[in-house]
């Protein structure tokens, strides 16, 4: 039999003591990111094992290898939901490719940052990569996303035949 220094009626409300602390220290200090709360689920069912006389043996099973397999399963399920791959139209960069219409001019050299696009019905804060000029009325592609702005470059010739671009 194991013997740890601790009397076998103790064990169960050791586990007790155990799994609120886990789940204490879960919730306040790791922000319920599911690190310990397997475990303070085996030991709440260590205390249960050890308040039905279950040596204690299988109290130390319960929580060693039930918490890992808990931790195991929690891992793969919180791992669906942290997939890098989003579907298009989704996220920072869902812009990127879409076109749009100069709604203010866009200078490089504006540190005011005026530059409007709008792109498919909203209005966005824009920047241009090249050193140009592009004037109202120029169609654009967003190439990337820079915080909340969009970087453009121009795509086509307006009706003015410029193609938007003033050198």
């Amino acid at each position: 039999m194991l013997d740890l220094g601790v009397d076998l009626d103790a064990w169960p409300w050791v586990w007790l003591l155990v799994s609120v602390v886990f789940t204490l220290v879960e919730v306040t200090v790791l922000g319920g990111s599911f690190i310990l709360l397997p475990f303070a689920v085996s030991a709440f069912l260590a205390a249960i094992l050890g308040f039905y006389d279950v040596p204690i043996e299988g109290q130390w099973a319960m929580f060693v290898v039930g918490g890992a397999a808990m931790w195991v399963g929690f891992y793969r399920w919180a791992k669906s939901f942290m997939r890098s791959d989003l579907p298009p139209g989704v996220g920072a960069d869902r812009l990127v490719g879409m076109t749009g219409i100069v709604t203010v001019d866009i200078d490089p050299d504006d540190v005011d940052r005026r530059g409007r696009v709008s792109v498919d019905g909203d209005v966005w804060g824009a920047l241009v990569e090249h050193h140009v000029i592009l004037a109202v009325g120029t169609r654009v592609r967003i190439t990337s996303q820079k915080g909340t702005r969009v970087v453009v470059e121009p795509i086509g010739p307006t009706d003015d035949g410029t193609g938007g671009l003033i050198p």
